[in-house]
């Protein structure tokens, strides 16, 4: 039997993965950290290569494994792209940009399998619309003291105190929890064929 693991240390991917494959391996590639990003065509490209060098890295130490990697950014109005805050000014900076605007959440996957010289490689990303209503600045402290915001890209987690931020999405929304599920499964199996 392949060993399938998840190269993703964020717990609610762990458990949107959990509806796909029963059980998996779940190892954390720190490889985004030690490769210069290269000049992209577009911001929506930074997630997918971001998810291949993921993937990559884990499918290289597990010969014969299938591994899926994911990365998903927000892409502010204005073009910007929002990652995790650094600190709780960042997130209220980053809220305060998204208040009462639509903005993007892009995810990028890479299932990856290597066996010797042979790789076999995929990737595909999934956007998702969000449209925040406008927010006070008594909403967004209330939100940032939550702590809710601080491991999340945009500074919001649609799943939980984040919700209630949220006017209404076009797309998917498990995208904008971190993994587009049930893309991947369909993915997976043309992948795996």
């Amino acid at each position: 039997m392949t060993q399938k693991i998840l190269a993703s240390g964020s717990p609610r991917r762990r458990e949107l993965m959990h509806y796909i494959w029963k059980e998996f391996d779940i190892e954390t590639s720190d490889a985004e950290e030690t490769v210069p990003i290269p000049k992209l065509s577009a911001p929506e490209d930074l997630p997918v290569f971001l998810s291949r060098l993921k993937a990559e890295d884990i499918a290289s130490r597990h010969p014969g494994a299938l591994v899926v990697g994911a990365d998903t950014i927000v892409i502010a109005p204005d073009g910007e792209i929002l990652g995790k805050p650094k600190d709780q000014e960042d997130a209220r900076s980053m809220l305060k940009k998204l208040s009462g605007c639509c903005h993007l959440v892009v995810t990028g996957v890479s299932m990856c399998q290597m066996n010797g010289t042979d790789k076999r490689f995929h990737s595909f990303r999934e956007i998702t619309k969000v449209y925040f209503f406008p927010l006070t600045e008594q909403e967004i402290d209330h939100y940032v003291e939550s702590k809710e915001p601080m491991d999340k890209a945009g500074a919001y987690g649609i799943q939980g105190l984040g919700s209630l931020l949220v006017e209404k999405i076009d797309g998917d929304f498990f995208n904008v929890v971190g993994l587009p599920v049930a893309r991947l499964k369909r993915e997976l199996d043309g992948f795996t064929v």
